[in-house]
């Protein structure tokens, strides 16, 4: 070759090689910027847990992950990781120079990337900013972001976010809930066996998850003991010992089911709604619901053996739902949505709209003592009477067709009287009950015509206990709710619902109610929910029994249970609250306050009636 030529091809290859260059410089303007790692969170699975501490599900999106810091994480696994993935990761700079050469000889033998070289940091970026295409370019864009992320980060803080962001099978993402779903202990606890299994996995868990294969987990586990060894960072005594240690393998937690579902979704849907889906799913929450596990458990099976009684007593209700609510809180302290979740996911305590009949009653019952025209020993009429509405006229009836004359108050709501209640609500202004139940947080369409009180309006079972739980604590409210606490996964306290009290009703007229509607369990029409101790509660009937009621209280809780069908189908001819749902309402209550003190409630002469 001539001097010239040998000039041209020199000038010809500087020219492709500076060309090269320019074309990778204006690529690489284009990457991410590293230096959002600074403030980078991860994706983390939110946990649900009842009042006491009880973990009651876990939610994810893609990911299920819990990030943990460095120092919580087993030095046995730490040394694992680096031995099979990046053995001189605290000595260079991002990217590995014989690493990268060997592997760049293999992928030009082969024509393509078949060995990758890539140091930890270097997966690290691909798993976060990269597509998993094997390109040669992003094995370049891996290597200059490498390069970038050591300037800004320190060695500690790339490995911590390294085995909290590595994928490690069965959906499960870093190094705490692999730990937790492979052995079923922290990733502090981790044996050397345990460290070397695990690290083993990262390069393909799909094959190597001992879940998948013990056989292949073990072989892969020997792997690294291997590596571990000929790097001087085990003894032969340390390696022969882990062999021989026994695995115990957890189980995969990676979809999770709740224990108590009505319970987790409820609360989840609060969380989204404040917070959003997302946040949910991947914000690493600390969820302490309201619910107490054992008194949601008495709920459920309250609701499986009853409903299978009542079917058997002929009554033809397909579903059934139940919530209890503190009234000194208004926390939720159980919830069940229907009687089979696994077969219906529709939450009727919280969704479903449906009549309460004559448990609406109370409400306009509470408007006219609070009115000061009325109390318990005022006489009305139960005579017929007819109102014009929009279409012609409209004649209330009582439920047996009979007429009782000049009654008490007090004897009318605790024999659940039609006529009596209609002409109440006349009196008092339709407008004022309707502003009472907004009071009380019912906030279904509801208009001031004569039917409104006899419960011709939609309301969920979670409205009518929490309704019913104002009353209970003498018109003194809180936001009613399934959760009393979110943390972010380091503890910061992110909301706190904690109770804060609000004067809203008359507490004369509320006491007054409650002492009248004792009378419906004693000698109205509950007597089958009488529990041994003083409550108070309200029977409630729809016309052709579609919908069949009974919700009650004491000083400490307030349940609403409702029976039905979610086709809006009649429940059976002579199917009542007082018949078939007050025994339910009896059975539960009996068993959620077994060690709950007998409390009394306080007579209306303690408090100062309206003028």
């Amino acid at each position: 070759m001539t001097g010239g030529t040998l000039l041209a091809v020199i000038m010809l290859t500087s020219a492709i090689v500076a060309g090269g260059l320019v074309g990778l410089a204006i690529s690489f303007r284009n990457l991410p910027d590293v230096r959002v790692l600074r403030n980078y969170i991860p994706s983390e699975t939110s946990y649900f847990y009842d009042i006491n501490g009880k973990v009651l599900a876990s939610i994810h999106g893609e990911a299920n992950r819990e990030v943990i810091p460095l120092n919580r994480i087993s030095p046995e696994l730490k040394r694992a990781v680096l031995a099979i993935e990046d053995s001189h990761f605290y000595s260079h700079n991002g990217i590995n120079i014989s690493s990268v050469g060997r592997a760049s000889i293999v992928n030009w033998q082969r024509g393509a990337v078949a060995e990758g070289g890539s140091t930890l940091t270097m997966q690290l970026v691909k798993n976060i900013f990269l597509t998993q295409q094997r390109r040669f370019s992003r094995k370049v864009a891996e290597a200059v972001l490498a390069i970038r992320l050591e300037q800004i980060l320190s060695k500690d803080q790339i490995l911590e976010m390294y085995l909290n962001q590595v994928y490690w099978g069965h959906n499960t993402y870093g190094v705490e809930t692999a730990a937790q779903s492979y052995f079923g202990k922290s990733a502090a606890d981790l044996n050397l066996a345990e460290a070397a299994m695990m690290a083993g996995i990262i390069q393909a868990p799909q094959n190597y998850s001992p879940f998948v294969s013990m056989k292949t987990a073990k072989q892969r586990q020997e792997t690294v003991l291997n590596r571990m060894r000929s790097l001087g960072w085990i003894t032969a005594e340390e390696d022969e010992k882990a062999r021989e240690t026994k695995i115990t393998l957890g189980k995969v937690r990676s979809f999770q089911r709740s224990s108590m579902p009505f319970v987790t979704n409820t609360a989840a849907q609060e969380l989204e709604r404040e917070y959003g889906l997302e946040a949910v799913q991947k914000g690493g929450l600390r969820v302490q619901t309201t619910v107490d596990s054992r008194m949601q458990q008495i709920a459920e099976e309250t609701v499986a053996k009853w409903h299978k009684t009542i079917r058997s007593q002929g009554v033809r209700a397909d579903q059934m739902a139940l919530v209890s609510v503190d009234p000194r809180t208004q926390f939720i302290k159980a919830l069940v949505g229907g009687v089979d979740y696994q077969k219906s996911e529709f939450n009727r305590a919280t969704q479903a709209r449906r009549q309460p009949g004559s448990s609406f009653k109370p409400f306009v019952y509470y408007t006219a003592f609070a009115s000061g025209k009325f109390t318990p020993n005022s006489v009305i009429n139960d005579t017929p009477v007819s109102y014009r509405i929009p279409g012609g006229i409209w004649t209330p009836k009582n439920y047996d067709d009979s007429f009782n004359g000049p009654m008490p108050v007090r004897r009318s709501l605790e024999v659940s009287r039609n006529i009596p209640a209609v002409k109440l609500g006349s009196a008092v202004g339709l407008n004022k009950v309707v502003e009472t139940c907004r009071i009380l947080g019912i906030n279904s369409p509801m208009e001031p015509v004569p039917s409104l009180p006899l419960g011709a309006i939609g309301v969920t079972p979670l409205e009518m206990a929490s309704a019913y739980a104002t009353i209970a604590n003498y018109g003194w409210q809180s936001k009613p709710t399934i959760i009393a606490r979110v943390t972010d996964s380091s503890g910061n306290v992110i909301l706190d619902n904690s109770p804060k009290p609000q004067l809203v009703l008359e507490p004369w007229a509320a006491a007054t109610l409650t002492d009248v509607m004792k009378g419906v369990i004693t000698s109205g029409t509950g007597t089958a929910a009488q529990i041994g101790r003083p409550a108070a509660g309200k029977t409630g009937t729809t016309s052709s029994e579609r919908d069949i009621w009974f919700v009650g209280f004491v000083p400490q809780l307030a349940t609403a249970v409702w029976v039905g069908n979610d086709n809006y189908q009649p429940v059976g001819k002579g199917a009542t609250g007082g018949v078939f749902v007050a025994p339910i309402w009896r059975s539960f209550m009996s068993q959620a306050l077994k060690n709950t003190p007998v409390e009394n409630f306080r007579p209306p002469s303690q408090f100062d009636r309206p003028k």
